[in-house]
């Protein structure tokens, strides 16, 4: 009986798409090294350049951390389950076992007063009894920033507003796009166009008149973040990019402030609670970010629109949670989620004890700069290799031997495609080489332009000299050329 290897979404297109592998090993090491032997493009994903596992992806064996165990070392037994889990573009020691909650601390200001509106409102959350009269006041005084009204923000702030959270601050600072209303429930057709932040207050007031919206259309920056933060009891985490997301993080751990979390990726989210005083921080989980690109967006990757609903409730379950209480927070644990499983598995998180914000000797003390920690602005330049949608056009009814190579998906070449480009999807480029003629002009594209960055930096390696890549990839083109293509 052989190990159980768990794929997680991001790495599948490097294992031929399964979901997991069964090795014969004795050890993670040795998992690992045949798992990349065999899988030669997976290597660069879980490994640096000196050997190193990246510390961006955590390998679980069942449901530790080996970390916490013998590392690379940690031995392995026929019938255990080895999960790889990369971040996705996360107290005492004793308390993280099983932390009970806590009530947040209270403020000299006396409790509200609910009106009889807000009790018929509030009816089946007052018969509760772990809500109550007084659990519902609790709520009404309640403050919480949601970072991002998208995806996770929309379930979060609605259910939030519904349960009587008194005030919810929201920061923002992007219009309703046509292709956020799959899955970002907050706003409506009628809003496109508009700041995310007016649509959702519109939605906020009319689900409940009683609940005060304090927006801040503004990014989320190291100069506002703990102005903004410091008035709030807890923060909501939606956001989509890792520079903001270690940035909260930080911001927290420094204000002393609950920090729940949720990510999501195509069918997989993931969801926590971090706060430094009771347990780990996001950077115990994850202490440093993966480089620039290579975690798909959602515009890039794709989100089945359901997911952030999901995991979205749970942010707000967890908030509520604290808010009260009760019951026992995702302090100290890791909730994943698959969906076309219908799956949720709980991994134990530590408090790293040598983690630079939350750890024994802290080395920082305030925020930093957060795109630079992240490697923004430090991406390799594309000067005379991107070439334009007009420009290839032109060139390719001049040269018809020119070769354009579509490095999407197969799915997304069914959604729509360039005709005459050739099919070769990113993840079996390496494999296919053989199949291209070096002495040929070759431009590659994708959805955007990132993946086929990524296809021209393979190509250049491997010895082609003449390939450029198209920016802005298909959408350029049916924006600039071919305005009969769908635009996805």
């Amino acid at each position: 009986m052989a190990v159980t290897i768990l794929i997680p979404t991001p790495l599948r297109p490097f294992v031929g798409g399964r979901d997991a592998l069964e090795l014969e090993g004795t050890s993670v090491g040795e998992l690992l090294e045949r798992l990349t032997g065999e899988h030669a493009t997976l290597r660069p994903h879980l490994f640096a350049d000196d050997g190193r596992l990246r510390n961006f992806v955590n390998v679980y064996v069942n449901d530790r951390d080996i970390r916490q165990l013998a590392q690379r070392d940690t031995p392995v037994k026929p019938g255990d389950t080895v999960s790889i889990i990369p971040s996705i573009a996360g107290g005492a020691a004793a308390s993280v076992g099983a932390p009970h909650a806590a009530p947040l601390p209270s403020n000299a200001a006396p409790a509200p007063v609910l009106s009889h509106e807000e009790i018929l409102r509030y009816s089946r959350h007052l018969i509760l009894p772990d809500v109550g009269l007084e659990g519902q006041k609790k709520l009404k005084a309640a403050r919480v920033l949601l970072v991002g009204a998208g995806g996770l923000g929309s379930p979060a702030a609605l259910y939030l507003t519904a349960a009587g959270v008194g005030t919810i601050g929201l920061v923002d600072f992007d219009v309703v796009d046509k292709t956020n209303l799959q899955r970002q429930i907050l706003h409506g057709t009628s809003t496109v166009g508009t700041s995310k932040l007016e649509s959702a207050a519109a939605r906020i007031h009319d689900l409940n008149p009683n609940v005060r919206v304090e927006p801040f259309e503004t990014r989320l920056t190291s100069e506002n973040a703990l102005d903004i933060i410091r008035e709030f009891d807890v923060v909501a985490d939606g956001t989509d990019n890792f520079p903001t997301r270690y940035l909260v993080n930080d911001a927290c751990v420094l204000l002393d402030k609950p920090n729940v979390y949720g990510s999501i990726f195509r069918f997989e989210g993931q969801a926590s609670v971090f706060h430094a005083t009771r347990g780990p921080c996001y950077r115990c989980l994850y202490s440093e970010p993966p480089p620039p690109g290579l975690v798909p967006s959602c515009a890039e990757g794709g989100v089945l629109g359901v997911l952030p609903g999901i995991i979205g409730s749970i942010q707000a379950m967890e908030t509520i949670k604290l808010i009260l209480g009760v019951g026992e927070p995702l302090i100290g644990r890791l909730v994943l989620f698959d969906a076309l499983k219908l799956q949720f598995r709980e991994l134990k998180l530590e408090k790293d004890p040598d983690c630079p914000v939350c750890g024994s000797h802290p080395t920082i003390t305030a925020p930093i700069d957060y795109e630079a920690f992240c490697g923004i602005g430090a991406e390799p330049t594309y000067d005379g290799v991107e070439i334009s949608a007009q420009d290839l056009k032109d060139e390719w009814s001049q040269n018809p031997d020119l070769v354009v190579i579509d490095v999407r998906e197969p799915h997304e070449y069914e959604i729509t495609h360039i005709d005459g480009a050739r099919l070769i999807p990113l993840g079996e480029l390496p494999d296919r080489l053989g199949e291209l003629d070096g002495h040929k002009e070759i431009v590659t594209h994708c959805h955007h332009g990132a993946r086929s960055l990524k296809a021209l930096e393979i190509l250049k390696a491997a010895g082609f000299s003449k390939v450029r890549s198209l920016r802005g990839g298909i959408d350029a083109w049916a924006v600039n050329v071919d305005r009969s293509l769908p635009r996805y």
